[in-house]
Formats: structure tokens, C-alpha cells, sequence
């Protein structure tokens, strides 16, 4: 059965957008300095990589002298909400709701109100200690 292509890009292609959507546009050069910051890889690498990203529609390059000049064709925010429906529909059968609740019930994010609740308990728990 033949893999599907996944919508959210592996770590290495990440990282390189990440380098891009801070640039706006670079060379292969200036992905690799931004890149290295955190991970030094190879001018060959990131070439590969970008050149990957290109065919895949996720970026756009045009030639200014020897050099190409990339750009990102997607926008950070729209990365993130095709991740975050990626999660919600591999982890919470497609139920932002569901995602909602397992956050709030983990500690991660939770509401004001329900902050309140927590903090009731807790005084019922210490009242009845005593």
C-alpha cells in the first residue's frame, strides 16, 4: 500500500521553513546560516532540502544571477492550522472539542472558570482535612 504524503512537512523541511519565514526570502546560504544556529548542517543538505520543498509546492524560487532566491509559498499561520487539523484529526477523530478537553484535563491549557473549580475543590479538600 503506498504512503500518502503527509500535509505537515518532516523536522528537517520544517526547520527550513522556519529559517525562510524569518528571511522572507534567501539563498541557500543564508537558510544554512539561519539553520545553523541550532543545527549545523551541510550547504549540500539544506540545497537538497530546499530543492525538495520547491517540488513539493511548499516553496517558490527564482534565479538572481548564479544564485536561486526562495520563498515560502505557505504562511507560518497557515503551517500551523494544517498541524494542529492534522493532530485533531490523527489523535481526536477529527474533534477539536475532544483536543479542547484533553488539554484542559491535562493541566496545559485550562480556562479561567475552570480554574475556579479547581481552586473550590481544593478548599473543600483542605476543610475536610481539617
Amino acid at each position: 500500500m503506498p504512503k500518502t504524503a503527509r500535509d505537515v512537512p518532516p523536522p528537517l523541511e520544517l526547520l527550513c521553513l522556519k529559517a525562510l519565514w524569518s528571511l522572507r526570502e534567501g539563498n541557500v546560504k543564508e537558510v544554512q546560516d539561519v539553520v545553523g544556529r541550532t543545527r549545523p548542517l551541510a550547504y549540500t543538505t539544506i540545497m537538497t532540502v530546499l530543492d525538495r520543498l520547491v517540488r513539493k509546492g511548499r516553496l517558490t524560487r527564482h534565479k538572481k544571477g548564479r544564485a536561486f532566491i526562495y520563498s515560502p509559498a505557505t504562511s507560518e499561520s497557515a503551517m500551523r492550522q494544517v498541524a494542529v487539523r492534522e493532530l485533531v484529526d490523527s489523535f481526536f477523530e477529527g474533534s477539536a472539542e475532544s483536543l479542547m478537553r484533553f488539554l484542559a484535563g491535562t493541566g496545559e491549557v485550562v480556562q479561567p472558570a475552570a480554574r475556579e473549580l479547581v481552586a473550590e475543590d481544593t478548599a473543600r479538600i483542605d476543610t475536610i482535612l481539617l
